[in-house]
């Protein structure tokens, strides 16, 4: 099962990489900063879309940021 705690770490660990502030990457992806926050700490899960627009925000394919949550998501449960 994917773990929401796991997928928001991914998430805002390629936020904080890019030097990107919520606010930022939240107006990018046009979603509230409060919705961007619950998602990095694991409280909501994002939607297909939204996790799209997350990623095109960070400036990566979407296809990227699934690789990164299925690399830490094997590395959780080695």
């Amino acid at each position: 099962m994917l773990d929401p705690i796991v997928v928001g770490k991914v998430i805002q660990k390629s936020r904080e990489k890019r030097g990107l502030s919520q606010d930022v990457v939240s107006g990018l992806a046009g979603i509230g900063r409060t919705h961007l926050s619950a998602i990095e700490r694991g409280e909501r899960k994002p939607t297909l879309d939204t996790f799209y627009r997350l990623a095109l925000a960070l400036d990566m394919p979407p296809s990227t940021l699934l690789q990164q949550i299925e690399a830490a998501v094997e590395a959780t449960n080695q």
